[in-house]
């Protein structure tokens, strides 16, 4: 069992656009699904985009990151970690101290200052 206060410090999700298209997808399915039972199972796919958009991403703790996805989650104490930098895309890999990486849903280039500085990992003077 993980020794974690019950709220994040710092909580990051993916951009509010991947919501709203998974409701209007939702919508849109609507006057198809309609149509017989036969295609009801139709409403699984932007159900599915809508939950994964509201729970995956990465919260951030005192002593570790959540790595949330659509089922589970993984935990990540920082002292596992050796490195975070963004990919060529713009999202943040962690290196782990095992040589694996993991995706740190929801983080990108622009909001790693903000987490680093969150967990005391770089001087707030630096961004000047």
């Amino acid at each position: 069992m993980w020794a974690v206060s019950s709220r994040p410090v710092l909580r990051l999700r993916k951009t509010g656009a991947v919501l709203v298209a998974a409701l209007i997808a939702l919508v849109g399915t609507a006057p198809l699904a309609g149509l017989s039972w036969a295609l009801s199972p139709l409403f699984l796919f932007p159900i599915t985009a809508l939950v994964w958009a509201w729970r995956a991403g990465t919260d951030v703790y005192p002593d570790e990151v959540r790595v949330r996805a659509l089922f589970g989650s993984t935990v990540v104490p920082f002292s596992e970690i050796t490195e975070m930098a963004p990919d060529a895309r713009g999202d943040v890999v962690a290196l782990l101290d095992n040589g694996n990486t993991i995706k740190l849903t929801g983080m990108t280039r622009d909001n790693l200052p903000l987490v680093m500085r969150t967990i005391g990992k770089l001087d707030p003077a630096a961004d000047h």
